[in-house]
Formats: structure tokens, C-alpha cells, sequence
């Protein structure tokens, strides 16, 4: 007995689906994003929650949909880290990343229930704002030289306040004590605004804040900025001299903020909200908003805050084993 060949004709209607599923299939970012996206960030208020709601303000406008901030503050933005580091990799879940959840926190705990690299794709690095030497109004040093030689005059009994242990505040005053041979002495606080009052009450006598932080109490008088941890002066703070021509080149320290999603997310997807974020942070809009914040927009590729990121990790790893910092 021969059997013949059967030949089934779908419909035009059905070929056409099969075709769509096929090219979805493809392409996940095609539909993307066709419901609500979360960022996961810090505090309500910090510039780790302004920065993310201005680009969700704008996201929702591109793609027509929610963009939910959720604010997960505590444990310096790792409580929340944990939660995007297990998110599905489907770009829904997005985490807003800086030096005390990404750079320094696997070198300060023995234990940390994500991995920084590992469990993170990268997106764009968001905002940079930069790190200002600041110190109370009756400090006899109206420059970084003097401000050095002050603190040598007196080893150990210069104190500078910070957000807290591990926070870039921290590290950055220990990379100065480090490349200047200063012994300054750390007192932790529950946050940037506590360190500042600190230092305006003249509790410490310096802190390593942000420009961010530090800019309108510079303008007031109540406390002096004598220089920016960086080799060019900071355009949101243009009055402040730079350490590199303060005679102290080398010395680089900012606060960032950088956009992640969970490894393993597809790359059509992370390209996407790359571009779109980029643009978003591109805007006269964004450049307005983030100088009045005291930062300024520093969009990248994937790659590039990639290589960014791996940067920052030996950077400040170095500088923690070095002052042997562990988190309390």
C-alpha cells in the first residue's frame, strides 16, 4: 500500500501569528516593557530617589507605562539590593546601584547574600556627584595645604564625620588619610544630613560629603568646601577648586548612582533600556534638574559601566584592606 504525501495550508491569519510569535520570540524587548516596572532604590528624598524618579517620570512617558520607584531604605541600600539581585531577569525589576551596594560591600561583611558582579547586569551609570573636603567655619585652613598641615599638627585629633560606615563618605576619608599621610579620625553617623549637622555644630571638624549635600550650607557660610576629590573642578560646583590643582593629583572620589537588572536579562532588553534611559539623561530637562541636586547626569553603555564598576571594585577594595574597614 503507498501513502501519500499530505501538504497542510494553514491560513494566511495563522501564518501570520506564527510569524509574530516567532519574531517575539526573537526579539523579547519587542513588547517591552507591556506592564508596570519597578527600580528599586534608597531613601525617599536622597539624591539615590530623585535621580531614579526623574528617569521613571520619563520612561513612563516613552513607553507608556507605570514606572513604580519603591524605596527600600536600610542597610545602606543593601536591604533592597538583595531583593533586585533575586528579581526575575525579565527587566520588570530594575535596581539603582552605587559604592556601598556594588564596590565596597564584599570587602566590609563576611557575609553577603548577593554578589555584586555576578547577580547584576549593568546598565548605565545614572549621575555622579562629586566628593567636597568640607570643614567647619572656625577651622584655621581656608585651602588643602592647609588643611593638611593642620591635620598633621595634630595626628589623630582631627575628626571627620560621615553617612556612616563603608559609605563613600567614609572611604573617601580614609583614601585621604592614605595619600596624604593624615591621621584623621572617622566618627560614623546614621547619614549624610546627620554628618552634616555634625559639622556645622563643629562636632568634627571635616567630612567628606557630597556636592550634593554640602552646597547650600558652602553658600550659607556654615561650613567652607576646600576642594573636590577630583582632577578637574565639578560643574556643580564651580567656586570649589579641584584636588588635582590644590596639589594633590591622583586622588579621585565621587558619589555615583548606576541603573541594574538582574543577571541574566536578555541583552535586547538591556539594550533597550540603555537607550532610553540615555536619552532620558540626555535631555536639557535632565541637566537642569540634576545640577540643582548638585549632580551631573554621566550616561554609559552597558559595557562601559561595566568596565566602570570593575574599576571602582579594585579601587576601593585597596583602600579598605588597606585601613583594615569592617562593617559593624
Amino acid at each position: 500500500m503507498r501513502f501519500r504525501k499530505q501538504v497542510v495550508v494553514l491560513p494566511s491569519l495563522l501564518l501570520a501569528a506564527l510569524a509574530a510569535a516567532a519574531a517575539g520570540a526573537a526579539d523579547p524587548a519587542r513588547d517591552y516593557p507591556n506592564h508596570p516596572v519597578r527600580i528599586i532604590t534608597g531613601s525617599p528624598g536622597s539624591t539615590s530617589d530623585i535621580v531614579p524618579r526623574f528617569v521613571a517620570y520619563k520612561l513612563a512617558g516613552i513607553w507608556g507605562q507605570q514606572i513604580v520607584v519603591d524605596n527600600r531604605p536600610g542597610a545602606g541600600g543593601i536591604i533592597g539590593t538583595e531583593i533586585g539581585a533575586k528579581a526575575a531577569p525579565d527587566g520588570y525589576t530594575l535596581t539603582v546601584g552605587h559604592i556601598g551596594t556594588h564596590a565596597a560591600p564584599q570587602f566590609l561583611f563576611k557575609k553577603l547574600n548577593y554578589d555584586p558582579v555576578r547577580d547584576f547586569a549593568p546598565v548605565t551609570l545614572l549621575s555622579v556627584s562629586g566628593i567636597a573636603l568640607a570643614v567647619n567655619a572656625s577651622v584655621p585652613a581656608n585651602n588643602l595645604n592647609d588643611f593638611i598641615a593642620y591635620a598633621k599638627a595634630k595626628p589623630g585629633g582631627v575628626n571627620y564625620g560621615s553617612a556612616g560606615g563603608g559609605t563613600s563618605s567614609q572611604l573617601s576619608g580614609e583614601l585621604f588619610n592614605q595619600m596624604t599621610g593624615a591621621k584623621l579620625t572617622h566618627i560614623p553617623y546614621k547619614g549624610a544630613g546627620f554628618a552634616l549637622a555634625a559639622l556645622i555644630a563643629g562636632e568634627v571638624q571635616a567630612a567628606f560629603l557630597s556636592t550634593t549635600t554640602a552646597s547650600s550650607q558652602v553658600k550659607t557660610g556654615r561650613i567652607k568646601a576646600l576642594a573636590v576629590l577630583s582632577p578637574k573642578r565639578f560643574s556643580a560646583a564651580p567656586d570649589v577648586p579641584s584636588a588635582a590643582e590644590s596639589g594633590l593629583p591622583g586622588i579621585e572620589s565621587n558619589v555615583w548612582f548606576g541603573l541594574f537588572a538582574p543577571a541574566g536579562t536578555p541583552k535586547a532588553i538591556i539594550a533597550k533600556l540603555n537607550r532610553d534611559v540615555v536619552a532620558a539623561l540626555t535631555t536639557p530637562e535632565a541637566r537642569e534638574a540634576l545640577l540643582s541636586q548638585g549632580a551631573e547626569a554621566a550616561p554609559m553603555t552597558p559595557e562601559e559601566f561595566g568596565l566602570f564598576l570593575n574599576r571602582e571594585i579594585e579601587k576601593w577594595g585597596k583602600v579598605i584592606k588597606a585601613a583594615g574597614i569592617r562593617a559593624e
